[in-house]
């Protein structure tokens, strides 16, 4: 079998062809990108500044767990929703949009719960928020950032590029 380098996961994955490629391929890169997001935002959180090291790495194995639940149920529905029959060569842009409003409306539902209701988490001063939700920017961010390139490279990757993909946009 033909080996492709994936840039963003940092090691050689088979070739992805059809929908069980796109689909593993699309987890594998959020994984990857999750963790190394959660990672990176950490300081925008007070766990970073009243946690152990041990706690913080559980959080953030926790937290990518949960989003890579959520990568996969907004995913999922999406498919359901809008997907075509030969996804992800027919109605990749349609599952991509539905994938990624899925991700923001349950982040702003969690982000609201979790810092307002909850007390599960809170943002540090260095968190920028939006105006009236109250909302993290990161965390919108990565919802809106992480699950279109994941789709885009895993569409690219299972129909063998985008020339090859005649109806991306149904």
């Amino acid at each position: 079998m033909r080996q492709i380098r994936n840039p963003l996961a940092g090691f050689r994955l088979p070739e992805p062809t059809g929908w069980l490629g796109a689909l593993r391929t699309y987890l594998v890169i959020s994984a990857v990108s999750h963790l190394v997001w959660e990672t990176l935002q950490l300081p925008l959180y007070t766990i970073w500044s009243t946690a152990s090291p041990g706690e913080i790495a559980f959080a953030v194995l926790h937290c990518t767990g949960g989003d890579l639940l959520i990568a996969l149920a907004t995913l999922i529905a999406s498919l359901i929703v809008a997907g075509a029959a030969d996804w992800p060569l027919r109605g990749r842009r349609r599952v991509a949009v539905l994938t990624v409003i899925g991700g923001l409306a349950y982040t702003v539902l969690s982000e609201w719960l979790n810092t307002g209701l909850r007390d599960a988490w809170a943002y540090s001063d260095l968190m920028p928020t939006l105006p009236l939700i109250g909302t993290g920017l990161s965390p919108l961010l990565q919802w809106l950032l992480i699950p279109a390139a994941a789709l885009a490279m895993a569409g690219r990757l299972a129909t063998g590029g985008p020339a090859a993909d005649q109806s991306a946009g149904d």
